[in-house]
């Protein structure tokens, strides 16, 4: 199994996979790379279905607990690289998917060719050097909301950077980063309090998926630090949608925000190099967004970005 595994994680480095999926219905097994944002099959052997059981055992779950949803981490060294992996896996009668996440251990992106517009990659590093104010980016799974903290982050000097991620998907040596454990109750909330004491100048919280991350976002920012931190939205202006879904008020959530970000994958036609394509909402788009309630006129939103890089011939429409 062992064996298998590395060939399987060999494979999926070699294209760039992200996750692989695992699924056992029946007797039946199928094995899928999720690639560029969509699933691609993989050739299976008779003895695949012996993994999931194999990485359970590798993510210290409790393999006697079949019918529980389970997420563990662990490390594996493939070709000389270490590699940070999660895997998640949830059984129910005759069916079990597990997925394994690669988590990003190495970026090979720097702030300066995130975008292939050169104004936003300056603007973006230029609200790092703010001394406090909230920055929310947001996208759909795999649009790389990770890559772009991470090497923002990475371009920042002599300041001190901590995060709290659910899971840490990125190490860097020069962050102090705490993981999420509800386990034994080290929440989001007790995470940035805790951060809060150290005198920090950065704070990166990596996902807010509940109304308590998204209030200590806010508080974070309002006593006088910089944060970072990501969102599952389409668009922009959907960041302020789901802020206030999570009870943070219009008041206060304005009084902070500095720039709302949505960005998506895409291919190049010509190199086919991947190309990100960010919708920015910076403090006079949200000004006008506040005083209207609906998108500027005079910003061109990632929707319309992609339908006129298709219609143009620029992007592969099979990596939206």
């Amino acid at each position: 199994m062992e064996e298998r595994l590395l060939a399987l994680l060999r494979l999926a480095l070699k294209y760039n996979a992200t996750d692989i999926h695992f699924t056992i219905h029946f007797q039946e097994v199928s094995i899928e790379m999720r690639i560029d944002g969509l699933c691609r099959k993989v050739k299976c052997r008779f003895e695949d279905y012996k993994l999931i059981r194999y990485l359970q055992y590798l993510a210290n779950l409790d393999v006697g607990n079949i019918m529980t949803p389970q997420t563990g981490q662990f490390e594996m060294e493939v070709d000389g690289n270490l590699l940070s992996l999660r895997f998640a896996v949830i059984s129910k009668l005759n069916f079990t998917n597990g997925v394994l996440r690669i988590l990003n251990s190495k970026l090979k992106v720097d702030a300066d060719s995130l975008s292939h517009i050169k104004g936003q990659n300056a603007y973006f590093k230029s609200l790092l050097s703010r001394t406090c104010g909230l920055i929310i980016f947001s996208g759909p799974t795999g649009s790389g909301k990770t890559t772009t903290l991470y090497s923002l982050l990475k371009s920042v000097r002599n300041r001190k950077i901590y995060t709290i991620e659910d899971p840490i998907e990125v190490y860097h040596d020069g962050f102090i980063q705490l993981q999420v454990n509800e386990a034994t109750g080290f929440d989001y909330a007790k995470g940035v309090k805790q951060i809060l004491r150290h005198d920090p100048d950065i704070i990166l919280i990596g996902e807010i998926r509940d109304e308590e991350a998204a209030r200590m976002a806010v508080v974070a920012a309002n006593t006088g630090h910089l944060v970072l931190t990501s969102i599952h939205t389409s668009r922009a202006s959907g960041c302020i949608s789901r802020m206030e879904e999570l009870s943070v008020s219009e008041e206060h959530l304005f009084e902070n925000l500095l720039c709302v970000s949505n960005q998506r994958m895409m291919v190049d036609r010509k190199t086919h190099e991947k190309v990100v394509l960010y919708e920015i909402m910076d403090r006079r788009e949200l000004e006008y967004y506040r005083i209207k309630r609906h998108n500027s006129p005079e910003f061109i939103d990632v929707e319309r970005q992609i339908e006129r890089g298709i219609k143009n011939g620029i992007f592969a429409p099979s990596a939206v």
